[in-house]
């Protein structure tokens, strides 16, 4: 698979998750529909300042559109193995975050979150999705609409829409699992 080929489809089903049309983004990104449509369809490759463009007004991180893993043909959009994640950045102190789900191509994606110890996100933030979270390992506390609530690992919690916010207070780094629905990435 070449790198481009997943860029593409990423980059389609963020545009469409953040209801943009073929010509919002052209417009946005200064290139013909023709041409995004060409990228999104794997017929044309995005420059390094092109990607740069996609990645501000999409709204994610460039490291979003590197890092896609070559694997067995057959394992393509099926298997994502632990050491290929993609490395979605470091969005805000303290979190690293990986996609676990194959690409954005689903209705919901799958990430890994590491908060580490003494990382807060102080600022509420919402976004328009639905996401459930599993903590796996450590203790986090997580505020939504502005309720606190100290989730241990095994313990699971939905945000709906909601205004929330984290913090990792303890010792231990806290390891968790989202599914969102739509992709934000």
């Amino acid at each position: 698979m070449s790198e481009d080929k997943g860029i593409g489809q990423d980059i389609r089903a963020l545009r469409v998750t953040r209801k943009m049309t073929l010509e919002d983004l052209s417009k946005a990104v200064g290139k013909s529909v023709g041409w995004v449509s060409q990228v999104e369809r794997n017929l044309s490759t995005p420059t390094v300042d092109d990607l740069h463009n996609f990645a501000r007004i999409l709204d994610v991180p460039l490291s979003m559109f590197f890092g896609i893993p070559d694997a067995p043909e057959r394992e393509h959009g099926v298997v994502v193995r632990a050491s290929a994640r993609r490395e979605i950045g470091e969005r805000d102190d303290g979190l690293f975050e990986a996609l676990v789900s194959p690409d954005l191509t689903d209705d919901f994606e799958v990430i890994h979150s590491t908060f580490l110890s003494g990382a807060s996100l102080e600022k509420s933030r919402q976004r328009a999705t639905s996401e459930v979270v599993y903590l796996m390992s450590g203790t986090l506390d997580i505020w939504i609409a502005d309720q606190k609530f100290t989730i241990q690992a095994g313990d699971s919690f939905r945000i709906k829409g909601s205004k929330y916010r984290w913090a990792n207070p303890y010792d231990d780094p806290a390891l968790a699992i989202w599914v969102i629905s739509p992709p934000v990435y």
